[in-house]
């Protein structure tokens, strides 16, 4: 069935044929089978299973031909394109050479599959197996307010013996290495992280994992942010080297199912401003994309960003999706002709695909003032929500709500977009770049002072935010590129800071304590550094953004060792504290005396048998006497009858809490435990 299609001048067509193994691979017997026009539905050209001839169980490859529909394009030349809601494709396998100037492999669509099932087409890996969900729990995955999410590239590197870098996909089976110590990694198996009987990632602490866009790619080793193919997982994330075929399909339901067993939530990352590649790009260009918003007339309501400055959008080199022209069209998440946006309900199919057949627990939605239509951003969001209750209601399972979250990506922080309910939350940019001032020990240029700039950075509603589990906070995100965007470790060599490990740690104390959702960008837990440069030794998008990869094996350095053993007792305290799982904060005790700058922080609420108490040291000050020193907090509570005070980062039991010596760039992190 074919959605949409802008020329049906000659009608579109199916291409259909079984793949033979070999050198080359290849449909040596292709049939073309005209789609009929349903004569209910105009812009729907489907073809009957029981008419198509094709045979139970066998999976095929096929395209769909199609009069190219592109303004910049020759008119009336036919074009096979994918299927645009394929739920599984084959790059290996491409569209026919088009023998004409300006046609390119990019014109070279690839493969879709399908398989008969019963009398019925069914999505399909080349060999047919699929992950089912028969038993899931979902109410034992963790609330909102209780998350620490991992934001992981799919490309990874390690230091080969000679000294360079090998570079490659860490797929999905080597992404579940990192959580099942059954499972072995692929591309990576000599890696330690990924060695049986290793589960790296729940050794850490965290219990949400957000990889980068996991929907299929025209990039290669890129970290998927030009999405081609939105229904399908991404072909290189499910063909390990090893392989004979692919199976992304497989392999994807493993992984979720994989981090649901061990209890952690699975985010996907959304691309829905643009698309690289996208099959109706050939198929209907006008009715899905704009192609230049800058020769579009200003009434044009996909010509700006959603920041109201006059700014256009920016495609970043794919094509920008139009969120604003409605035609009456069949809706796919209807089943009736409406008034649609086409592009709009393109991702809401594919929204409603990845949430029934992955059981996914949150979204991260890419670039929102370039999707530039907040009334979509909102109608997404609620049918995420609706079909992650409808998944709880399937298992009998409460507490749907608080165990999805849908976060945006809009770095300027409009909180218009959480106060009229369009957002759940949004990623909380400012926090890294106050945090980033802080550990330098200066104050942010908008703020009077370093005390403000610290009081600030501690708790999101300092900035507008209602509630924690609004504000993302992070120390990097994957957008490295500019000025203070740079990994952590990075930004302190580049501010030639001597005592790295000290800084990384002091900002990791602020951001596993603050009030806010933390996320970490892979390999910061251990400082990872960013090695990909330009010229001027700076990180641009053709510098190495993104393509430099996570380096796991920088865990055998021992200062990076020791900044992961610091990283994961405090996410292990975050993720199991009540006093870090509410929004109270409060600062008990401030110290600017003799150049010191020491801030001390209590999370939970002042009589609570739940208290964390943080004491950080952001300056150079060291108590005299050293380890036999002490520094007093002069209010810092006494532990109550039958509990005793923890200092998580060392793993002791502190009898002296509030008079314990403290060091230059230090935290001490203090818990309440039963004694």
């Amino acid at each position: 069935m074919l959605w949409h299609p802008g020329n049906t001048v000659p009608p579109p067509s199916l291409v259909i044929g079984e793949l033979v193994s070999g050198a080359p691979l290849e449909i040596p017997e292709l049939r073309s089978l005209p789609l009929e026009q349903d004569p209910e539905f105009p812009d729907l050209w489907a073809l009957s299973v029981a008419d198509s001839g094709l045979v139970e169980g066998q999976v095929y490859h096929y395209w769909f031909e199609v009069t190219l529909s592109h303004p910049e394009r020759p008119q009336g030349m036919r074009i096979r394109v994918t299927d645009p809601t394929a739920m599984s494709v084959d790059w290996r396998v491409r569209g026919p050479r088009i023998p004409l100037p300006g046609f390119g492999d990019d014109d070279r669509y690839p493969a879709s599959l399908v398989r008969v099932v019963s009398g019925e087409l069914s999505y399909a890996d080349p060999d047919g197996a699929l992950e089912t969900f028969d038993e899931e729990s979902p109410e034992n995955l963790p609330p909102n307010n209780r998350l620490v999410i991992y934001e992981l590239p799919s490309t990874w590197t390690r230091s080969t013996e000679v000294g360079g870098r090998d570079m490659g996909v860490g797929t999905f089976a080597d992404v579940l290495a990192l959580l099942d110590s059954d499972a072995e990694g692929e591309n990576f198996a000599d890696l330690d992280v990924t060695q049986l009987g290793r589960k790296y990632l729940l050794d850490l602490g965290i219990n949400a994992l957000e990889l980068l866009p996991p929907a299929d790619s025209t990039y290669d080793r890129q970290w998927g942010y030009g999405t081609t193919n939105y229904l399908a997982p991404d072909f290189e994330l499910g063909f390990p080297l090893r392989y004979g075929f692919p199976a992304p399909n497989r392999d994807l339901g493993r992984l979720v199912n994989g981090c649901h067993r061990k209890g952690v939530r699975f985010f996907v990352d959304v691309v829905m401003a643009f698309s690289k590649n996208n099959p109706y790009l050939a198929a209907n260009c006008e009715e899905f994309f704009i192609l230049h918003p800058d020769k579009a007339p200003d009434s044009d309501g996909d010509k700006f960003t959603s920041r109201g400055n006059g700014t256009l959008r920016d495609g970043y080199g794919a094509s920008l999706f139009r969120y604003a022209k409605f035609v009456d069209a069949f809706d796919p998440i209807s089943g009736t002709q409406q008034r649609v946006s086409p592009a709009a309900q393109l991702m809401k199919t594919s929204l409603t695909r990845w949430q029934r057949d992955f059981h996914i627990d949150g979204l991260r939605l890419d670039s929102v003032e370039n999707v530039a239509n907040w009334d979509f951003v909102r109608e997404f969001k609620d049918l995420a929500r609706a079909l992650n209750r409808e998944r709880f209601q399937a298992f009998n399972a409460s507490g749907a709500d608080e165990r999805f979250l849908v976060v945006g990506e809009e770095l300027s922080e409009p909180h218009a977009l959480l106060t009229s309910s369009r957002l759940d939350g949004l990623w909380h940019e400012s926090f890294k770049h106050y945090v980033r001032y802080a550990i330098l020990g200066q104050k942010h240029p908008g703020e009077p002072t370093f005390e403000a700039t610290v009081q600030k950075l501690i708790d999101c509603r300092s900035f507008g935010y209602s509630d924690l589990a609004q504000a993302v906070i992070y120390l990097t995100s994957h957008d490295v590129e500019g000025f203070q965007n740079e990994r952590i470790a990075n930004f302190c060599f580049n501010n030639g800071v001597s005592d790295a490990e000290k800084r990384v740690k002091l900002a990791f104390a602020c951001l596993l304590t603050a009030v806010g959702v933390p996320m970490i960008l892979a390999g910061d837990e251990f400082a990872d550094q960013h090695d990909l440069l330009d010229d001027r030794g700076q990180v641009t998008n053709s510098g190495g953004k993104q393509v430099d990869p996570v380096n796991f094996a920088r865990l055998r350095d021992d200062w990076r060792a020791r900044v992961n053993t610091y990283v994961a007792r405090l996410i292990q305290l975050r993720t199991s504290s009540d006093a870090l799982a509410v929004n109270d904060v409060s600062f008990i005790h401030i110290d600017f005396d003799d150049a010191k700058r020491v801030l001390v922080w209590q999370r939970g609420a002042p009589a609570s048998p739940a208290r964390v108490i943080v004491v950080a040291n952001f300056s150079n000050y060291a108590s005299p006497g050293g380890l036999n020193g002490e520094y007093v907090v002069p209010n810092f509570p006494a532990a109550p009858a039958g509990q005793r005070w923890r200092e998580v980062p060392q793993a002791r039991f502190a009898e002296q809490a509030g008079r314990e010596p403290i060091f230059p760039w230090e935290a001490k992190v203090y818990a309440l435990v039963a004694s």
